[in-house]
């Protein structure tokens, strides 16, 4: 549906704008619909099989990168970056160094962003519509076949770096993104310019070396796959690799020169609930599925479920030290119901044991 009146949509862009800070955002940019460079990186990428059991990567046909394919009428996209950071990071690398820890990615410490994200998308679409009358459009937050860091490139928001991540020259990458597809024919903003550089540094320090070359990712390779998207068995040669992370990586955001100019978030929400930023893995190895459904409600890490929680674990287990306390607890899951848990918790027992005999 397109307004009724006419409209100053140069002006509008600005108001957009101006709103979207004062209802949490950290920047609006504004793009137009046109991905073809993105369309054919995405189908390389696909044609690789690098997108390992992520189907849902190559589900949509072209909806992907056809906006207009995805939600028709789209011809403009409000693209939306909101910053997360919950802590100095200086205490994320504290966490790596010291393998008894627990680390998860810092995106995943407070509250699930979807739907804070997507409520304040929402609160922006309803303030447009409040000036202009109804318009045609819809609100994703990482819901829907959208290539949304290829869009906040080309609003201007940042650009796609080697390790994949958008960056901000003045915000590093720590945020998250969202976007209004809209039938609006806004200004587009000018896309955002490469500084990466000769910077080699995400591909060097990549834990399992999933960048395999500046701007190809294989998520086959990538410890937030491993450990988040994939549903069965973690491939022993990465086990080890994985050191103490049991939910995602920040390996590549951590030595990103950029990112020294990342500021922490004011979001109460991203805030870390229930000691997640500083456990130990035999803490969270020791929750129980109800305590993992209770405290993790309202979490992305719900998503994986309580086996791959513990096969997460188990695996960071088997890293650590050969300690009596983490093979007691190890033990005292080797006859658990699920064949996943079984699998990680004996290759976990033999590592440690292996120390001792």
């Amino acid at each position: 549906m397109r307004p009724t009146e006419p409209v100053d949509f140069q002006q509008l862009s600005q108001q957009i704008k101006t709103w979207g800070l004062e209802l949490g955002f950290q920047q609006i940019g504004i793009s137009d619909t046109f991905l073809d460079d993105a369309e054919q990186h995405l189908q390389n990428w696909l044609t690789q099989n690098r997108h390992g059991d992520m189907q849902y990567m190559a589900a949509h046909g072209l909806k992907r990168s056809r906006p207009a394919l995805l939600n028709p009428g789209t011809v403009s996209i409000i693209s939306a970056r909101m910053d997360y950071l919950p802590e100095n990071p200086a205490h994320s690398k504290t966490l790596l160094e010291s393998p008894t820890q627990a680390f998860v990615s810092r995106y995943a410490l407070g509250r699930d962003y979807h739907k804070l994200m997507r409520n304040r998308l929402q609160k922006l679409a309803d303030k447009i519509a409040e000036t202009i009358g109804p318009f045609g459009y819809r609100a994703f937050v990482d819901s829907a076949p959208v290539l949304e860091k290829a869009i906040a490139e080309k609003a201007g928001l940042g650009w796609i770096g080697k390790h994949s991540n958008l960056i901000n020259r003045k915000a590093g990458s720590w945020f998250f993104l969202g976007e209004i597809y809209t039938d609006l024919p806004l200004p587009a903003d000018s896309a955002a310019s490469n500084h990466c550089g000769q910077c080699q540094a995400c591909l060097t320090i990549c834990p399992t070396q999933a960048i395999v070359a500046p701007y190809q990712v294989d998520a086959r390779r990538c410890v937030s796959y491993l450990t988040i998207e994939l549903h069965g068995s973690i491939p022993v040669e990465f086990r080890p690799l994985l050191g103490n992370r049991i939910y995602g990586c920040d390996d590549c955001q951590l030595i990103c020169p950029w990112n020294r100019f990342a500021k922490l978030s004011a979001e109460a929400d991203f805030r870390p609930r229930h000691r997640l930023d500083n456990s130990t893995l035999l803490e969270l190895f020791n929750w129980s599925e109800s305590e993992f459904l209770q405290k993790t409600e309202g979490s992305a890490i719900r998503r994986i479920g309580h086996k791959r929680w513990l096969r997460n674990i188990a695996v960071a287990l088997g890293n650590g030290p050969a300690n009596q306390a983490s093979i007691q607890a190890l033990q005292q899951k080797q006859q658990h119901e699920d064949e996943l848990v079984r699998e990680h918790v004996m290759w976990a027992l033999e590592q440690l044991l292996s120390y001792i005999y």
